[in-house]
Protein backbone atom coordinates (compact mmCIF):
# COMPACT_ATOMS: atom_id res chain seq x y z
CA UNK A 1 0.00 0.00 0.00
CA UNK A 2 1.62 3.37 -1.11
CA UNK A 3 1.06 6.27 1.65
CA UNK A 4 -1.53 9.18 0.39
CA UNK A 5 -3.01 9.22 -2.78
CA UNK A 6 -3.32 6.13 -5.12
CA UNK A 7 -4.08 6.20 -8.24
CA UNK A 8 -7.64 4.95 -7.20
CA UNK A 9 -8.17 7.45 -5.00
CA UNK A 10 -7.38 9.79 -8.40
CA UNK A 11 -10.27 8.00 -10.13
CA UNK A 12 -12.80 8.61 -7.57
CA UNK A 13 -11.79 12.12 -7.28
CA UNK A 14 -12.31 12.17 -10.90
CA UNK A 15 -15.56 10.59 -11.23
CA UNK A 16 -17.14 12.76 -8.40
CA UNK A 17 -15.99 15.80 -10.38
CA UNK A 18 -17.64 14.43 -13.83
CA UNK A 19 -20.83 13.63 -11.65
CA UNK A 20 -21.16 17.06 -10.69
CA UNK A 21 -20.97 18.44 -13.92
CA UNK A 22 -23.86 16.25 -15.21
CA UNK A 23 -26.03 16.60 -12.53
CA UNK A 24 -25.65 20.46 -12.79
CA UNK A 25 -25.50 21.09 -16.93
CA UNK A 26 -27.44 19.72 -19.57
CA UNK A 27 -27.62 19.30 -23.39
CA UNK A 28 -25.51 21.55 -25.58
CA UNK A 29 -23.79 23.35 -22.40
CA UNK A 30 -22.49 20.56 -21.21
CA UNK A 31 -21.47 19.53 -24.85
CA UNK A 32 -19.52 22.78 -24.74
CA UNK A 33 -18.42 22.64 -21.45
CA UNK A 34 -16.99 19.45 -21.66
CA UNK A 35 -15.02 20.09 -24.95
CA UNK A 36 -12.61 22.32 -23.20
CA UNK A 37 -10.53 23.17 -26.58
CA UNK A 38 -9.72 26.62 -26.37
CA UNK A 39 -11.81 27.19 -23.08
CA UNK A 40 -9.77 28.12 -19.94
CA UNK A 41 -10.43 28.20 -16.23
CA UNK A 42 -8.76 28.14 -12.59
CA UNK A 43 -6.81 31.93 -13.46
CA UNK A 44 -8.88 33.30 -10.30
CA UNK A 45 -8.65 31.95 -7.23
CA UNK A 46 -11.73 30.03 -6.47
CA UNK A 47 -12.51 29.29 -2.54
CA UNK A 48 -14.43 26.13 -1.68
CA UNK A 49 -17.06 27.06 0.94
CA UNK A 50 -14.50 26.15 3.84
CA UNK A 51 -12.66 28.10 3.07
CA UNK A 52 -10.33 28.08 6.54
CA UNK A 53 -9.91 24.13 5.61
CA UNK A 54 -8.93 24.97 2.10
CA UNK A 55 -6.11 27.93 3.31
CA UNK A 56 -5.12 25.23 5.81
CA UNK A 57 -4.63 22.68 3.14
CA UNK A 58 -2.73 24.82 0.94
CA UNK A 59 -0.27 25.74 3.53
CA UNK A 60 0.05 22.32 4.25
CA UNK A 61 1.42 21.03 1.28
CA UNK A 62 2.97 24.10 0.09
CA UNK A 63 5.46 23.77 3.28
CA UNK A 64 5.95 20.34 2.32
CA UNK A 65 6.87 20.60 -1.07
CA UNK A 66 9.09 23.83 0.30
CA UNK A 67 10.53 20.85 2.29
CA UNK A 68 10.73 18.04 -0.93
CA UNK A 69 8.56 16.43 1.41
CA UNK A 70 6.40 15.16 -1.33
CA UNK A 71 4.78 12.25 1.11
CA UNK A 72 3.91 14.63 3.25
CA UNK A 73 2.08 16.85 1.08
CA UNK A 74 -0.17 14.47 -0.15
CA UNK A 75 -3.20 14.30 2.16
CA UNK A 76 -3.61 18.10 2.05
CA UNK A 77 -3.45 18.11 -1.58
CA UNK A 78 -5.92 15.07 -1.38
CA UNK A 79 -7.97 17.30 0.56
CA UNK A 80 -7.95 20.64 -2.15
CA UNK A 81 -8.30 18.32 -5.13
CA UNK A 82 -11.70 16.72 -3.68
CA UNK A 83 -12.80 19.39 -2.41
CA UNK A 84 -11.37 22.64 -4.79
CA UNK A 85 -10.94 21.35 -7.59
CA UNK A 86 -11.32 24.92 -9.52
CA UNK A 87 -9.54 26.79 -7.01
CA UNK A 88 -6.92 27.92 -9.11
CA UNK A 89 -4.47 26.02 -11.88
CA UNK A 90 -1.51 25.99 -9.60
CA UNK A 91 -3.54 23.36 -7.48
CA UNK A 92 -2.62 21.40 -10.83
CA UNK A 93 1.08 22.37 -11.11
CA UNK A 94 1.51 21.63 -7.70
CA UNK A 95 0.30 18.01 -7.88
CA UNK A 96 2.11 17.11 -11.13
CA UNK A 97 5.07 18.13 -9.47
CA UNK A 98 4.16 16.35 -6.06
CA UNK A 99 3.57 13.26 -8.36
CA UNK A 100 6.54 13.52 -10.71
CA UNK A 101 8.55 13.22 -7.68
CA UNK A 102 7.78 10.69 -6.05
CA UNK A 103 7.30 8.66 -9.48
CA UNK A 104 10.63 9.64 -10.11
CA UNK A 105 11.97 8.21 -6.51
CA UNK A 106 10.05 5.44 -5.99
CA UNK A 107 12.35 1.94 -6.63
CA UNK A 108 9.74 -0.62 -6.87
CA UNK A 109 8.39 -0.80 -10.59
CA UNK A 110 4.57 -1.39 -9.19
CA UNK A 111 4.16 1.22 -6.95
CA UNK A 112 6.33 3.74 -9.43
CA UNK A 113 3.58 2.88 -11.91
CA UNK A 114 0.92 3.52 -9.77
CA UNK A 115 2.50 7.30 -9.02
CA UNK A 116 2.75 7.46 -12.64
CA UNK A 117 -0.81 6.86 -13.81
CA UNK A 118 -1.65 8.80 -11.16
CA UNK A 119 0.35 11.87 -12.42
CA UNK A 120 -0.92 11.32 -16.09
CA UNK A 121 -4.88 11.50 -14.52
CA UNK A 122 -4.04 15.23 -12.82
CA UNK A 123 -3.26 16.11 -16.17
CA UNK A 124 -6.08 14.93 -17.96
CA UNK A 125 -8.21 16.37 -14.78
CA UNK A 126 -6.91 19.69 -14.85
CA UNK A 127 -7.84 20.11 -18.77
CA UNK A 128 -11.41 18.77 -17.99
CA UNK A 129 -11.36 21.28 -14.82
CA UNK A 130 -9.48 24.25 -16.29
CA UNK A 131 -9.20 23.69 -20.34
CA UNK A 132 -6.01 24.89 -22.17
CA UNK A 133 -5.68 21.73 -23.46
CA UNK A 134 -3.11 22.07 -25.83
CA UNK A 135 -0.51 23.27 -23.59
CA UNK A 136 -1.24 21.08 -20.76
CA UNK A 137 -1.23 17.84 -23.41
CA UNK A 138 1.92 19.19 -24.67
CA UNK A 139 3.51 18.88 -20.79
CA UNK A 140 1.43 15.81 -19.93
CA UNK A 141 3.52 14.11 -22.86
CA UNK A 142 7.05 14.98 -22.02
CA UNK A 143 5.99 12.70 -18.55
CA UNK A 144 4.66 10.35 -20.37
CA UNK A 145 7.38 10.05 -22.48
CA UNK A 146 9.86 9.86 -20.13
CA UNK A 147 7.82 7.59 -17.89
CA UNK A 148 6.12 5.09 -20.19
CA UNK A 149 7.33 5.08 -23.69
CA UNK A 150 9.76 2.22 -22.88
CA UNK A 151 6.99 0.31 -20.72
CA UNK A 152 5.37 -2.08 -23.44
CA UNK A 153 2.10 -2.16 -21.66
CA UNK A 154 2.23 1.71 -22.16
CA UNK A 155 4.34 2.26 -25.74
CA UNK A 156 1.36 2.69 -27.78
CA UNK A 157 -0.83 4.66 -25.80
CA UNK A 158 2.21 7.12 -25.60
CA UNK A 159 2.13 7.16 -29.54
CA UNK A 160 -1.79 8.13 -28.96
CA UNK A 161 -0.64 11.07 -27.07
CA UNK A 162 1.99 12.20 -29.00
CA UNK A 163 -0.57 12.18 -32.29
CA UNK A 164 -2.88 14.19 -30.21
CA UNK A 165 -0.64 16.29 -29.44
CA UNK A 166 0.55 16.67 -32.84
CA UNK A 167 -3.23 17.05 -33.85
CA UNK A 168 -4.13 19.95 -31.90
CA UNK A 169 -0.96 21.85 -31.42
CA UNK A 170 -0.41 22.92 -34.91
CA UNK A 171 2.89 24.86 -35.16
CA UNK A 172 2.69 25.53 -31.16
CA UNK A 173 3.84 21.87 -30.38
CA UNK A 174 6.30 22.68 -27.42
CA UNK A 175 10.08 22.14 -28.78
CA UNK A 176 11.02 18.99 -26.35
CA UNK A 177 8.01 16.87 -27.90
CA UNK A 178 10.12 17.02 -31.40
CA UNK A 179 12.82 14.90 -30.78
CA UNK A 180 11.14 12.96 -28.46
CA UNK A 181 8.25 12.19 -30.53
CA UNK A 182 10.77 10.09 -32.73
CA UNK A 183 12.01 8.40 -30.35
CA UNK A 184 8.60 7.68 -29.14
CA UNK A 185 7.79 6.10 -32.96
CA UNK A 186 11.19 4.76 -32.90
CA UNK A 187 10.46 2.32 -29.54
CA UNK A 188 6.68 1.34 -30.91
CA UNK A 189 8.70 0.02 -34.20
CA UNK A 190 11.22 -1.77 -31.91
CA UNK A 191 8.87 -3.00 -29.35
CA UNK A 192 4.74 -3.71 -30.83
CA UNK A 193 6.04 -3.15 -34.59
CA UNK A 194 2.53 -1.37 -34.79
CA UNK A 195 2.88 0.52 -37.82
CA UNK A 196 3.73 0.41 -41.28
CA UNK A 197 6.27 2.27 -43.21
CA UNK A 198 3.73 4.62 -44.32
CA UNK A 199 2.51 5.45 -41.23
CA UNK A 200 5.70 6.14 -39.88
CA UNK A 201 6.24 8.13 -42.85
CA UNK A 202 2.89 10.11 -42.01
CA UNK A 203 4.11 10.89 -38.78
CA UNK A 204 7.56 11.88 -39.78
CA UNK A 205 5.96 14.54 -42.66
CA UNK A 206 4.37 16.17 -39.65
CA UNK A 207 7.25 16.50 -37.90
CA UNK A 208 9.04 17.53 -40.41
CA UNK A 209 6.40 20.26 -41.46
CA UNK A 210 6.12 21.56 -37.54
CA UNK A 211 9.87 21.89 -37.52
CA UNK A 212 10.10 23.59 -40.68
CA UNK A 213 7.30 26.03 -39.55
CA UNK A 214 9.43 26.52 -36.32
CA UNK A 215 12.81 27.27 -37.89
CA UNK A 216 10.65 29.49 -40.47
CA UNK A 217 9.63 31.67 -37.97
CA UNK A 218 13.13 31.59 -36.09
CA UNK A 219 14.43 32.89 -39.45
CA UNK A 220 12.21 35.61 -39.65
CA UNK A 221 12.67 36.90 -36.26
CA UNK A 222 16.71 36.60 -36.69
CA UNK A 223 17.33 33.70 -33.77
CA UNK A 224 20.38 31.69 -35.18
CA UNK A 225 20.51 30.27 -32.77
CA UNK A 226 17.08 28.72 -32.40
CA UNK A 227 17.62 27.81 -36.19
CA UNK A 228 21.20 25.91 -35.95
CA UNK A 229 19.08 24.26 -33.08
CA UNK A 230 16.28 22.91 -34.65
CA UNK A 231 18.37 22.22 -37.29
CA UNK A 232 20.51 20.07 -35.32
CA UNK A 233 17.28 18.44 -33.87
CA UNK A 234 15.88 17.76 -37.97
CA UNK A 235 19.33 15.88 -38.42
CA UNK A 236 18.89 13.52 -35.41
CA UNK A 237 15.27 13.03 -36.05
CA UNK A 238 16.48 11.78 -40.04
CA UNK A 239 19.11 10.03 -38.46
CA UNK A 240 16.29 7.71 -36.65
CA UNK A 241 13.86 7.60 -39.38
CA UNK A 242 16.83 5.67 -41.45
CA UNK A 243 17.03 3.47 -38.78
CA UNK A 244 13.65 2.10 -39.15
CA UNK A 245 12.39 2.43 -42.24
CA UNK A 246 14.92 1.79 -45.71
CA UNK A 247 14.64 5.22 -47.36
CA UNK A 248 17.30 4.48 -49.78
CA UNK A 249 17.88 6.00 -53.69
CA UNK A 250 16.38 2.95 -54.63
CA UNK A 251 13.46 3.23 -52.65
CA UNK A 252 12.64 6.48 -53.46
CA UNK A 253 12.86 6.13 -57.04
CA UNK A 254 10.57 2.92 -56.75
CA UNK A 255 8.05 4.16 -54.69
CA UNK A 256 7.90 7.90 -54.91
CA UNK A 257 9.28 9.30 -58.02
CA UNK A 258 6.40 7.83 -59.94
CA UNK A 259 3.89 9.63 -57.33
CA UNK A 260 5.72 12.88 -57.75
CA UNK A 261 5.78 12.79 -61.58
CA UNK A 262 2.19 12.79 -61.19
CA UNK A 263 2.13 15.85 -58.38
CA UNK A 264 4.95 17.53 -58.88
CA UNK A 265 3.52 20.38 -56.54
CA UNK A 266 3.39 18.27 -53.89
CA UNK A 267 5.81 20.19 -51.78
CA UNK A 268 5.66 17.10 -48.46
CA UNK A 269 6.25 14.38 -51.18
CA UNK A 270 9.11 16.79 -52.57
CA UNK A 271 10.55 17.29 -49.37
CA UNK A 272 10.43 13.51 -48.47
CA UNK A 273 12.08 13.24 -51.75
CA UNK A 274 14.51 15.21 -51.14
CA UNK A 275 15.48 14.31 -47.63
CA UNK A 276 15.64 10.67 -48.58
CA UNK A 277 17.65 11.39 -51.82
CA UNK A 278 20.30 13.62 -49.60
CA UNK A 279 20.71 10.80 -46.67
CA UNK A 280 21.26 8.31 -49.01
CA UNK A 281 23.99 10.10 -51.03
CA UNK A 282 22.32 10.71 -54.39
CA UNK A 283 21.92 13.91 -54.66
CA UNK A 284 23.10 14.26 -58.49
CA UNK A 285 20.17 12.37 -59.69
CA UNK A 286 17.91 15.02 -61.26
CA UNK A 287 15.46 14.24 -59.12
CA UNK A 288 17.09 15.13 -56.26
CA UNK A 289 17.66 18.90 -57.94
CA UNK A 290 13.54 18.58 -59.06
CA UNK A 291 12.57 18.62 -55.67
CA UNK A 292 15.05 20.98 -53.96
CA UNK A 293 13.96 23.57 -56.63
CA UNK A 294 10.66 23.45 -55.33
CA UNK A 295 11.77 23.75 -51.64
CA UNK A 296 13.58 26.33 -52.38
CA UNK A 297 11.06 28.29 -54.15
CA UNK A 298 8.71 28.04 -50.57
CA UNK A 299 11.50 28.49 -48.57
CA UNK A 300 14.81 29.78 -49.77
CA UNK A 301 17.51 28.14 -47.93
CA UNK A 302 21.60 29.15 -48.20
CA UNK A 303 22.27 25.51 -47.66
CA UNK A 304 20.22 24.43 -50.70
CA UNK A 305 20.85 27.22 -52.91
CA UNK A 306 25.11 26.63 -52.56
CA UNK A 307 24.72 23.00 -53.06
CA UNK A 308 22.02 22.98 -55.89
CA UNK A 309 24.83 26.05 -57.15
CA UNK A 310 27.80 23.30 -57.32
CA UNK A 311 25.81 20.54 -58.79
CA UNK A 312 24.32 22.55 -61.76
CA UNK A 313 27.67 24.03 -62.38
CA UNK A 314 29.34 20.19 -62.26
CA UNK A 315 26.27 19.62 -65.01
CA UNK A 316 27.85 22.20 -67.18
CA UNK A 317 24.63 24.78 -66.66
CA UNK A 318 26.72 27.93 -65.34
CA UNK A 319 24.23 30.34 -65.85
CA UNK A 320 21.82 28.63 -63.14
CA UNK A 321 24.60 27.82 -60.80
CA UNK A 322 26.02 31.63 -61.01
CA UNK A 323 22.48 33.00 -60.19
CA UNK A 324 21.97 30.57 -57.57
CA UNK A 325 25.85 31.02 -55.75
CA UNK A 326 24.40 35.29 -55.85
CA UNK A 327 21.46 34.13 -53.98
CA UNK A 328 23.40 32.48 -51.41
CA UNK A 329 25.20 35.37 -50.61
CA UNK A 330 22.11 37.36 -50.27
CA UNK A 331 20.69 34.29 -48.43
CA UNK A 332 23.91 34.05 -46.17
CA UNK A 333 23.31 34.44 -42.77
CA UNK A 334 26.91 34.66 -40.97
CA UNK A 335 30.58 35.64 -41.96
CA UNK A 336 31.58 32.49 -42.53
CA UNK A 337 28.52 31.48 -45.12
CA UNK A 338 29.20 35.06 -46.89
CA UNK A 339 32.49 34.37 -47.58
CA UNK A 340 32.16 31.08 -48.81
CA UNK A 341 29.30 32.14 -50.97
CA UNK A 342 31.57 34.84 -52.75
CA UNK A 343 34.18 32.43 -53.29
CA UNK A 344 31.99 30.02 -55.16
CA UNK A 345 30.62 33.21 -57.04
CA UNK A 346 34.13 34.15 -58.14
CA UNK A 347 35.55 30.56 -58.88
CA UNK A 348 32.56 30.38 -61.64
CA UNK A 349 32.85 33.72 -63.03
CA UNK A 350 36.69 32.92 -63.33
CA UNK A 351 35.71 29.88 -64.48
CA UNK A 352 33.85 31.50 -67.43
CA UNK A 353 36.40 34.02 -67.82
CA UNK A 354 34.91 36.80 -66.35
CA UNK A 355 38.15 37.51 -64.15
CA UNK A 356 37.55 40.97 -63.47
CA UNK A 357 34.10 40.42 -61.86
CA UNK A 358 35.60 37.03 -60.30
CA UNK A 359 38.06 39.58 -58.54
CA UNK A 360 35.00 42.20 -57.42
CA UNK A 361 33.57 38.77 -55.46
CA UNK A 362 37.08 37.31 -53.87
CA UNK A 363 37.38 40.90 -52.32
CA UNK A 364 33.92 40.38 -50.74
CA UNK A 365 35.65 37.46 -48.98
CA UNK A 366 38.57 38.09 -46.58
CA UNK A 367 41.85 35.99 -46.83
CA UNK A 368 40.96 33.28 -49.12
CA UNK A 369 39.53 35.55 -51.53
CA UNK A 370 42.65 37.95 -51.41
CA UNK A 371 44.59 34.24 -52.27
CA UNK A 372 42.25 33.62 -54.77
CA UNK A 373 42.61 37.35 -56.51
CA UNK A 374 46.70 36.01 -56.06
CA UNK A 375 45.59 32.90 -57.97
CA UNK A 376 43.81 35.04 -60.88
CA UNK A 377 47.12 36.67 -61.54
CA UNK A 378 49.16 34.06 -61.21
CA UNK A 379 47.45 32.63 -63.93
CA UNK A 380 47.09 35.90 -66.11
CA UNK A 381 50.75 35.64 -67.66
CA UNK A 382 49.17 35.43 -71.26
CA UNK A 383 46.67 38.07 -70.35
CA UNK A 384 49.13 40.23 -69.77
CA UNK A 385 52.17 39.74 -72.02
CA UNK A 386 53.01 42.15 -74.80
CA UNK A 387 55.93 39.50 -75.68
CA UNK A 388 58.87 42.99 -76.34
CA UNK A 389 59.90 42.82 -72.34
CA UNK A 390 60.44 39.87 -70.09
CA UNK A 391 60.84 42.09 -67.77
CA UNK A 392 57.14 43.97 -68.29
CA UNK A 393 55.13 40.54 -68.74
CA UNK A 394 55.92 39.10 -65.36
CA UNK A 395 54.80 42.18 -63.52
CA UNK A 396 51.72 40.43 -62.71
CA UNK A 397 53.75 38.02 -60.56
CA UNK A 398 54.86 40.83 -58.41
CA UNK A 399 51.10 41.65 -58.04
CA UNK A 400 49.68 37.75 -57.11
CA UNK A 401 52.75 38.11 -54.95
CA UNK A 402 51.51 41.10 -52.67
CA UNK A 403 47.77 39.51 -53.00
CA UNK A 404 49.19 36.03 -51.50
CA UNK A 405 51.45 38.03 -49.03
CA UNK A 406 48.11 39.85 -48.04
CA UNK A 407 46.35 36.33 -47.41
CA UNK A 408 49.33 35.03 -45.60
CA UNK A 409 50.39 32.35 -47.81
CA UNK A 410 53.83 31.80 -47.49
CA UNK A 411 54.17 28.94 -50.12
CA UNK A 412 52.20 30.54 -52.60
CA UNK A 413 54.45 33.48 -52.12
CA UNK A 414 57.23 31.58 -52.82
CA UNK A 415 56.33 30.70 -56.17
CA UNK A 416 55.25 33.56 -57.23
CA UNK A 417 58.74 35.18 -56.15
CA UNK A 418 59.93 32.74 -58.31
CA UNK A 419 58.61 34.09 -61.35
CA UNK A 420 59.77 37.50 -60.66
CA UNK A 421 62.18 39.46 -63.38
CA UNK A 422 65.78 39.76 -62.71
CA UNK A 423 68.37 42.09 -62.41
CA UNK A 424 69.23 41.82 -65.93
CA UNK A 425 65.76 41.81 -67.26
CA UNK A 426 65.12 44.80 -65.32
CA UNK A 427 68.46 46.54 -66.73
CA UNK A 428 67.71 45.83 -70.11
CA UNK A 429 64.42 48.40 -69.14
CA UNK A 430 66.65 51.02 -67.62
CA UNK A 431 64.45 49.80 -64.28
CA UNK A 432 65.58 49.81 -61.01
CA UNK A 433 64.09 47.98 -57.72
CA UNK A 434 62.13 50.52 -55.88
CA UNK A 435 60.55 51.96 -58.40
CA UNK A 436 55.97 51.45 -58.89
CA UNK A 437 54.83 50.21 -62.15
CA UNK A 438 51.13 49.80 -63.69
CA UNK A 439 49.73 46.99 -65.13
CA UNK A 440 47.84 47.67 -68.34
CA UNK A 441 45.93 44.40 -68.52
CA UNK A 442 42.84 44.09 -67.14
CA UNK A 443 44.76 43.70 -63.35
CA UNK A 444 45.25 47.08 -63.16
CA UNK A 445 47.68 46.98 -60.13
CA UNK A 446 50.40 49.02 -59.41
CA UNK A 447 53.42 46.98 -58.17
CA UNK A 448 57.09 48.04 -56.47
CA UNK A 449 59.62 46.51 -58.13
CA UNK A 450 61.55 43.40 -56.85
CA UNK A 451 63.87 40.36 -58.63
CA UNK A 452 63.78 37.23 -58.23
CA UNK A 453 67.38 37.13 -56.25
CA UNK A 454 70.56 35.40 -57.81
CA UNK A 455 70.54 34.78 -61.22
Amino acid sequence: MINGLLEGDLIKIYSTMKMKMKSSLLGLTLVILTSVSGYTQCKEVKWPEDKAKAEESVAIYGDALKQKNYRGAVKAFQWMLKNAPDWNTRLYIDGTDIYNNLAAAEKDPAKKQVYVDSLMMLYDMRITQCGDEVNVLNRKAIYAATYNAQNKAKTAEVLALYDKVFQISGNNVLENNLMTYMQVIQLNDALLKNMTDEQILQRYDKLSEVIDAKIKKAQAENKQADVDRLKKTKSAIDDILIKIVKVDCEFVKTNLEPKFKQNPADIVLAKRIFQFMTTGGCIEDPLWLQTAEIIHKESPDYGLAINMAKIYAKNGNMDKAEALANEAVELASTPANKETSNIFVGDLLAQKGSKSAAREAYRKAGKEGLEKIGDLYMGAGKDCSKGVSIAEDRLVYLAAYDMYSKAGNGAKMAQAKAQFPSVTELFELNWKEGETKSLSCWVGETVVLRTRGKE
